[in-house]
C-alpha cells in the first residue's frame, strides 16, 4: 500500500508587531526663581524710562525712543546711572532678535525694550522689506489688501514675546515699555466706553492684535496714570502726582498677578518694584 504524499510545510505566521512602548508622563515641581513679564505704559513724558530704570539690576536697556542720553543728567543726579547697561548696535527688526538671542546676558536681572510701539514700528519695516503681495514689495500695510497686513505684522512681532519668554525662564524680568492710546471698549451688557490702553497693533476685528497678544502674555500690565479730579465746572484739576494702576478699572488696561492695589509713583521706584515683583 503507497504511502501518503506528505503535505507541504506552511509557513510560520509572522508573529505580532510588538506596539512602541508609549512615553510616560513626567511629572515636577512648581519651579521659583522665573523672572516678571511686564508690560508698562503710559502717556508720553510721565517717567516710564526713569521708573523702569529701578528695576532690580543690572538692567540692560534696548534703548529704541533714544530717551536715555536725555534723561542722563537726571538719572545720574538720582544715583541710577549705574544701574543701567545700554544694550548697543540694534538699529532694526533682525538685530534686535539677533541681539536677544545672543550670549553675554549673564549677570542682567532686567531687561526692557523701550518703547514696544518703536519695535513695532521696526516689526511693520521688516514685514514690508520681506513680505511681498503678488511677487511686489509694497509701501504700507495696507498695501497687502484688507485686513493681510495686520496679520503679516502679527506674525512678525509674536516671536519677539518667545525671545524674552526664554530670558523670563533664565530668571530675569523682562519688560515691554509702551506708550498710551484711547479705545473704545465694546460692552455687550450695555453701553461702549473709552479707557487707556498700550499703543499697539489692534484692529478693530481683534484678529491679529498684539495689544492683545501682549495682554495674555505679560504678567503685569501697569497703567501709569497723572492723577486728575474734575470738578462741578468740568475742569480737570492735578498736581502732577501719579499712580501705578495694577487692575482693571473703567478708565485703563492692567493686570497684575501679585497685587491689585493702586501704588502711588514717589521718588523710591525701587520699593515699588518691591511690592510688584515680590
Amino acid at each position: 500500500m503507497n504511502a501518503a504524499p506528505s503535505r507541504p510545510k506552511l509557513p510560520a505566521p509572522p508573529a505580532p508587531p510588538v506596539p512602541a512602548p508609549r512615553a510616560g508622563v513626567r511629572f515636577t515641581i512648581v519651579q521659583s526663581g522665573s523672572g516678571h513679564r511686564l508690560l508698562v505704559y503710559g502717556p508720553g513724558g510721565i517717567g516710564k524710562t526713569t521708573l523702569v530704570a529701578q528695576l532690580p539690576g543690572p538692567v540692560a536697556v534696548i534703548d529704541l525712543d533714544e530717551s536715555l542720553p536725555r534723561l542722563r543728567a537726571q538719572l545720574e543726579a538720582a544715583g541710577r546711572l549705574a544701574n543701567i547697561q545700554p544694550v548697543d548696535g540694534v538699529t532694526d527688526w533682525a538685530s534686535l532678535r539677533a541681539v536677544l538671542q545672543a550670549d553675554g546676558w549673564d549677570g542682567i536681572k532686567s531687561i526692557v525694550i523701550d518703547t514696544a510701539t518703536k519695535a513695532e514700528e521696526l516689526a511693520i519695516a521688516h514685514t514690508l522689506e520681506t513680505v511681498t503681495a503678488d511677487g511686489k514689495r509694497v509701501t504700507s500695510v495696507e498695501g497687502y489688501g484688507f485686513g493681510k497686513g495686520y496679520g503679516y505684522v502679527f506674525d512678525t512681532f509674536l516671536p519677539l514675546l518667545g525671545d524674552l519668554d526664554r530670558h523670563a525662564r533664565a530668571g530675569r524680568n523682562v519688560v515691554l515699555v509702551a506708550h498710551d492710546c484711547t479705545s473704545n471698549v465694546p460692552n455687550p451688557a450695555g453701553e461702549d466706553w473709552l479707557r487707556y490702553e498700550p499703543r499697539l497693533q489692534s484692529p478693530n476685528s481683534g484678529k491679529a492684535s498684539i495689544r492683545l497678544r501682549a495682554r495674555e502674555w505679560a504678567d503685569h500690565v501697569l497703567f501709569i496714570g497723572y492723577d486728575v479730579s474734575v470738578g462741578k465746572d468740568g475742569k480737570g484739576r492735578g498736581a502732577g502726582t501719579r499712580t501705578l494702576y495694577t487692575s482693571e478699572l473703567p478708565h485703563c488696561m492692567a493686570k497684575s498677578r501679585t497685587t491689585q492695589e493702586q501704588i502711588p509713583v514717589g521718588d523710591d521706584g525701587a520699593a515699588l518694584w518691591a511690592q510688584v515683583l515680590r
